[in-house]
């Protein structure tokens, strides 16, 4: 079986340069071998993405000294079959 990458958000309490606001300011999945991928979503500004190493690199960036958590979203699926897409040629 394979497993899946796991949902979070990026919680922000105290916004430090005036930008993102404060709350949920990013959503993003960890994947198997720590990989992590972020997506903010401040309402008003570009929805860019970024791609960090690890979780606590990701905070490294953009924890702000700890003013900014990262929350786990719970699911009820923790893996899955893996599946291929079968491609046809034509």
């Amino acid at each position: 079986m394979q497993e899946l990458p796991r949902r979070f958000v990026l919680m922000r309490d105290e916004d430090v340069t005036g930008v993102s606001g404060t709350g949920v300011v990013a959503t993003g999945v960890e994947f198997p071998d720590g990989r992590t991928v972020m997506r903010w979503c401040v309402k008003g500004k570009p929805n860019s993405i970024t791609m960090f190493d690890s979780i606590p690199e990701a905070l490294e960036v953009h924890g702000h000294d700890g003013r900014t958590s990262i929350h786990m979203v719970a699911d009820s699926i923790k893996r899955v079959e893996p599946c291929y897409p079968m491609l046809r040629l034509v």
